[in-house]
């Protein structure tokens, strides 16, 4: 059977094991209970397992059976990765499997990544005797801003098969942005890399009728909230752009008190190296200046986050051959910018060549204009799009490994 179709028949076991995900969402490093389901999942299954020591991560490794070399560790090999963390959002989606742990929701449909790559898990198994070379499947958890895929890295996933991965492909769902079941991909810089701000002003507290007898942080900082956006409009060019958005202001505890100091937390966005770099010594002089000038002190810390997410353009190319094979040139979306978002799957793509596709889950009677966007509490997700996923993530592993063996690629039929 096609893989598209055999992915259709598996349309609802996905459903239900994305439901059990969303309900139970767990934020950061430790997710016991996800990492209970993905086991659960791959259960009889010909995977070999490797289980994370310093987060609950699954690395299972599938070795083919079309190429001799497999039981050797020589063999090309293939990885495919799917994030598992949730968020610190209150879901308010109103779905009739919503988060039952308080405070916390998969609003980035990660719950969708893992429920995919488990179906692929299955697919793959099932046509073990057709793949010339290993794959590796990456469950990671922490990409939510604990930087997951480094202690993966670390722990030796790209390496699980024996050897390096020859290429490394990620999906990521959104509940915006394009139709229900585009495929968006783009070579080149797709995401932007990642910094935090963090910056206290050190003052002199005092009584608030009597300014000139204290050392006012506040006014300080509201000058530095300002300043950072005029520096970015005057001294960045706008065709490589920068986004820096302050999202913590606080001072004080009174309106007659003069507090000691104030802190600034900022999120910072660049869309390359040269600027990310200029941006660490630009920001501090800034705040420095604007701290002398009112005869304070200031503490800069700039927090180096998650990198550019740069794909391959060869990588890029075949996974759009693969996106429009199995369904067709119109569910394909090629971007003409980078996104402002960012991931941790860049640390991978820095390492072997690969490439990020997008996958819009926007419900079907939504309009993907105007629909809440990836970490909103009402971001919803359709279910209609887990079968297409799974089909994605195993034809790349089997097509391309068929290629890096030197074997015909036989073309899927669109449709089927």
């Amino acid at each position: 059977m096609p893989i598209a179709a055999d992915a259709r028949q598996m349309q609802e076991d996905l459903a239900r094991f994305r439901h059990d995900l969303h309900r139970e969402p767990e934020i950061g490093l430790q997710l016991p209970r996800t990492q209970e389901k993905v086991l659960k999942a791959l259960e009889g299954l010909p995977y070999e397992i490797t289980l994370g020591k310093e987060t609950t991560s699954v690395t299972a490794v599938l070795r083919g059976g079309g190429d001799p070399r497999a039981t050797a560790g020589t063999a090309p090999a293939v990885l495919l990765r799917a994030d598992m963390d949730g968020l610190p959002v209150q879901e308010k989606t109103g779905v009739d499997y919503t988060s039952t742990i308080d405070g916390a929701m998969h609003a980035c449909g990660h719950d969708l990544h893992t429920s995919m790559l488990t179906g692929a898990a299955t697919l793959l198994a099932e046509r073990r005797h057709r793949l010339a070379g290993d794959v590796v499947l990456m469950f990671q958890p922490g990409e939510e801003g604990c930087d997951g895929a480094s202690y993966m890295i670390r722990e030796g996933v790209l390496d699980a098969p024996g050897r390096r991965v020859d290429a490394a492909y990620g999906m990521h769902v959104f509940s915006s942005l394009e139709p229900h079941g585009t495929f968006c991909t783009k070579p080149g810089v797709m995401l932007s890399a990642s910094d935090g701000l963090v910056v206290t002003v050190l003052g002199a507290g005092g009584h608030g009728s009597a300014p000139h007898s204290a050392k006012d942080p506040v006014t300080a900082a509201a000058e530095m909230v300002t300043a950072l956006q005029v520096m970015v409009t005057r001294q960045f060019n706008m065709f490589d752009p920068v986004v820096l958005s302050v999202g913590v202001l606080q001072a004080g505890t009174k309106r007659n008190v003069i507090p000691e100091t104030a802190r600034i937390e900022a999120t910072i966005r660049t869309f390359s190296e040269e600027n990310r770099q200029r941006m660490m010594v630009a920001v501090p002089r800034l705040l420095k200046g604007i701290a002398a000038a009112h005869g304070l002190d200031v503490d800069v810390d700039y927090q180096q986050e998650y990198p550019l997410t740069i794909t391959d353009q060869d990588e890029t190319h075949t996974a759009e051959k693969v996106i429009t094979g199995l369904f067709g040139d119109s569910r394909l979306s090629r971007w003409a910018t980078p996104l402002s978002g960012s991931e941790d799957f860049s640390r991978v793509l820095a390492e072997v060549p690969g490439t990020f596709v997008g996958l819009s889950a926007v419900p079907q009677d939504a309009d993907h204009a105007t629909s809440p966007f990836n970490h909103s509490p009402y971001a919803s997700f359709d279910d209609g799009v887990l079968a297409d996923g799974a089909a994605l993530y195993a034809e790349l592993a089997i097509s391309r490994l068929e290629a890096l063996a030197g074997v015909r690629v036989p073309a899927p039929v669109p449709g089927l």
